[in-house]
């Protein structure tokens, strides 16, 4: 029996994938979008080349991952009934990674977060009906606590169905969160809720780039539309991923829902700001926190524009509101549970948004060489062609 993963070609989902090779002897079966078997074989080596060599990456095609070539948006992903029935009879527990993180589009939020997250819990409810279902996960957001200010928010009451949402993304994912628990009552399961997942704590590389280069911006001005002791809840993704895959695996977590966050301990501006600032050997930027009022209306004014500027002004149109909620969200029940806190953002920022800014805020991505190239590199023979080789 398999996890099904979704999502593992995203930032969060490939991390998780990693953590599951690297741990877990089950087999995973994974959704991947592509035409055909070579182009989801390369959309998970994208995914994945950040963790793994080729050699290990076609190890573990090989030996672990079985990928289904289809659609979270379509009926049944878009499946043939074979293949449908296969994920079906071989699933015994789900991790939905995948959503739409575009806060502008209410459209793709609805397709995807929506009607992706109902095809998901229909395939685990056709599992549990047919086998038995041992866990669903589900990735969140902290986004789903609404409107917030001057916060520290715990699991039990983030939600409030009577605040409004920041954004289309929040809206959708909070009614995710409400769609798996009334259609999935009997089974176990876990709700993660990251809050701003930026960087991994162990490297400065990185494949995700929309809130670096956000960050990249503010960290460069000489003045910040903040106030210097307002609490910024970041998480690196390392610590987000490795809490999923752990909990994941227990058969009975002590709680339904989880922040993963750095809750109380998170940083403020001010330490941020003079982490990076003496990293660069620089003076660190003046607090003006009456500026974000004209901030916002020039962000507002600029947002959708051609050009960089305008590119740069829907990023930071985007991720104002929840850079200046100075709300944070508890940590305390994933801390006692997997015994690990999440490294503080000041400790690896500055390697991260180096790598960024040489690398042009773009990863240095390597083409996967066929199988029988690395084999060759490898001192072995090419493998001869099977029968089941000519029927593919």
């Amino acid at each position: 029996m398999a996890i099904f993963l979704t999502g593992s070609t995203g930032y969060i989902g490939a991390h998780v994938l990693s953590n599951l090779l690297a741990d877990h002897p089950e087999p995973l079966n994974v959704l991947v979008r592509a035409r055909d078997r070579e182009e989801a074989r390369n959309r998970l080596w994208y995914a994945l080349q950040l963790h793994m060599d080729a050699e290990r990456f076609q190890d573990a095609l090989e030996s672990h991952i079985r990928t289904f070539r289809g659609d979270l948006t379509h009926e049944r992903f878009g499946l043939c009934e074979d293949d449908y029935q296969e994920l079906v009879r071989t699933t015994d527990s789900v991790i939905h990674c995948a959503a739409s993180l575009n806060r502008r589009s209410e459209k793709t939020c609805l397709n995807v977060n929506l009607r992706g997250t109902l095809e998901v819990v229909q395939l685990a409810m056709r599992a549990r009906d047919q086998h038995g279902l041992r866990h669903f996960s589900h990735v969140s957001t902290v986004a789903v606590a609404g409107h917030r200010a001057n916060e520290v928010v715990e699991e039990d009451t983030a939600i409030d169905w009577n605040r409004s949402d920041y954004d289309p993304y929040a809206r959708t994912k909070k009614f995710c969160e409400h769609l798996v628990r009334q259609l999935l009552p009997d089974v176990t399961k876990t709700i993660f809720r990251p809050s701003i997942v930026l960087g991994d704590s162990r490297r400065p590389e990185t494949n995700q780039f929309e809130m670096v280069r956000a960050f990249v911006f503010l960290a460069g001005l000489p003045v910040l539309p903040f106030r210097a002791n307002d609490q910024v809840d970041i998480v690196p993704v390392d610590y987000v991923a490795s809490a999923i895959a752990t909990l994941h695996r227990k058969d009975h977590p002590a709680h339904e829902t989880y922040h993963l966050s750095s809750g109380i301990g998170s940083e403020t501006f001010l330490q941020l700001t003079d982490a990076l600032a003496k990293a660069q050997g620089k003076r660190s930027p003046l607090f003006a926190p009456r500026l974000e009022g004209p901030s916002s209306k020039a962000i507002n004014a600029l947002a959708g524009r051609a050009g960089k500027i305008g590119g740069l002004a829907t990023l930071l149109k985007v991720f104002l509101p929840y850079l200046v909620w100075n709300t944070v969200f508890d940590n305390r029940r994933v801390v006692e549970e997997t015994g690990a806190r999440p490294a503080p953002f000041s400790q690896y920022c500055f390697p991260l948004l180096r790598f960024s800014r040489e690398n042009n805020f773009n990863y240095p991505y390597t083409e996967l060489p066929t199988p029988s190239v690395a084999k060759e590199a490898r001192g072995l023979p090419p493998r001869a062609a099977t029968a089941q080789d000519v029927r593919r």
